[in-house]
């Protein structure tokens, strides 16, 4: 299975190719369409010096586009607002039980005899809609609470809010016959 990491760059990577704009070195050439190219490279998970490579300039020059070009930043809180939406309905729905549909061929066989008393086997695909229960995960949710209420969920057990502790005497009896024992009752 292919890391995210490795996905991401392929993606970067092909968008760089469907370009058809010279790289640009330095601050002074901006191209209007680096806009939407930005939004889309934002909606992969882009950083700043992901579209600085992308675009070839450095970090601080793709920071003065979004500075002085509206439109540019724009498509880069555009993009990677939308990313972090998706990305946390993601985590939001693995957190929760639930069941999903998909569809799955199966093979149906007729068998019926023939006039002449021969066997005679049909066979035909189906697609049908399967239900199927998909767990919550727990790791997500762990995640998920942790970081909406930390101070309730961080798994930390902060004692200095409590009382010291006093002695305590605890009579257990002897164990032999409760009903003996002044403990009992």
């Amino acid at each position: 299975m292919k890391s995210a990491k490795t996905t991401k760059s392929a993606a970067l990577q092909t968008l760089k190719q469907n370009v058809n704009t010279p790289p640009v070195h330095g601050n002074s050439r901006y191209n209007e369409d680096y806009p939407v190219q930005a939004y889309k490279l934002c909606l992969l998970g882009a950083t700043n010096a992901e579209l600085a490579a992308f675009f070839g300039v450095s970090k601080s020059t793709v920071i003065a586009w979004k500075k002085s070009h509206p439109a540019f930043n724009d498509a880069l809180l555009r993009g990677k607002k939308i990313a972090d939406m998706e990305v946390a309905h993601s985590l939001y729905q693995a957190t929760l039980d639930r069941i999903v549909t998909t569809r799955q061929a199966i093979k149906c066989k007729e068998v019926y005899y023939d006039e002449n008393g021969k066997r005679v086997e049909k066979e035909r695909i189906e697609i049908i809609n399967v239900e199927k229960h998909v767990p919550a995960d727990f790791r997500s949710q762990q995640f998920w609470l942790r970081s909406r209420n930390p101070k309730m969920w961080s798994g930390k057990y902060d004692d200095d809010t409590e009382e010291p502790l006093k002695d305590i005497r605890l009579n257990l009896g002897s164990g032999q016959n409760p009903a003996d024992d002044e403990t009992f009752g």
